[in-house]
């Protein structure tokens, strides 16, 4: 008899440890797709629940994948439920969000989460310009913080503050360092023009829902530059406007009239419409901060 409760005793502390270490496990971009259904997805959330690499209860990240125009393929949502997140309508959240009030869906203007924002601003961040196609790292730096301050110049108090140079950052994909980060690197993926990951709560009581940091990749198998200049190059600061939406709590937006907007999901070499706010995405933005 002791001998069989030992073994029952045993058995119950292996599938308890697993879950554990199970709880915090990361899911690739790739097989949280697989997992909802579709060959790509625009982006995915990550949730943790067990330190402050996705161990910090109630800790997730949201990855928003910015594609030129021709690849990747939108997830199937209504606009309504969670679009960011890419799930079935037949979720989890979206049934908790039919009972919560509903933002007007003609506006053209997402969130990652209606009530997740930064709680403390002005929301400081870290530029590396070092990159592959000869930009000094004044444009870089500056093209980058004019990006920031469109945002800046729609709201009463600045959401983004000052900025700083450091030539050794690291896309912080698998835990959050306390830095918001913005560097040039190499994402393996065909088409994908610049990747954001957004830290944060995105559930729970509305309260208690914030963005704690935000990483933006731009990613090297484009050759970045000044559009207005070259008409063939990827405009830096077209997309950092756009990187530094998901950044402040915008989602993107994938209805063909939205296209107008900096929050479109879409680029394309040249484009440089995304460096000026639209009326959604100035609706967007107060409603968060104003």
């Amino acid at each position: 008899m002791k001998k069989i409760i030992l073994m029952i005793f045993v058995g119950i502390m292996v599938l308890g440890f697993s879950g554990v270490v199970g709880a915090g496990k990361l899911i690739p971009v790739s097989d949280k797709a697989k997992e909802n259904g579709r060959a790509d997805n625009s982006s995915v959330i990550t949730k943790g629940n067990g330190g402050l690499s996705l161990n910090t209860p109630g800790l997730e990240k949201v990855v928003l994948i910015h594609y030129k125009k021709g690849y990747g393929r939108v997830c199937d949502y209504d606009g309504i439920c969670e679009p960011e997140i890419g799930e079935n309508p037949s979720c989890a959240d979206c049934k908790k969000e039919k009972e919560e009030p509903e933002e007007p869906t003609t506006a053209c203007y997402a969130f990652l989460d209606k009530w997740a924002k930064w709680k403390d601003l002005p929301v400081d961040y870290v530029i590396d310009p070092d990159n592959d196609d000869g930009l000094s790292d004044e444009f870089v730096a500056i093209t980058m913080s004019a990006g920031a301050e469109e945002w800046n110049n729609h709201i009463s108090e600045d959401l983004f503050g000052s900025y700083s140079i450091d030539y050794d950052l690291s896309w912080d994909s698998d835990a959050p360092d306390g830095r918001n980060e913005l560097l040039f690197g190499d994402y393996p993926q065909e088409g994908v023009i610049a990747v954001a990951i957004v830290w944060g709560y995105f559930a729970g009581p509305p309260g208690q829902r914030k963005i704690i940091e935000f990483d933006i990749l731009f990613d090297t198998d484009f050759t970045w530059g000044n559009a207005t200049v070259n008409p063939e190059v990827m405009d830096l600061q077209n997309i950092a406007t756009h990187e530094l939406g998901h950044g402040a709590g915008l989602a993107d937006l994938y209805d063909t009239v939205c296209a107008e907007e900096t929050m479109y999901g879409y680029s394309e070499n040249g484009e440089t419409k995304k460096r000026d706010l639209n009326a959604g995405d100035i609706i967007g933005i107060q409603a968060l901060y104003d």
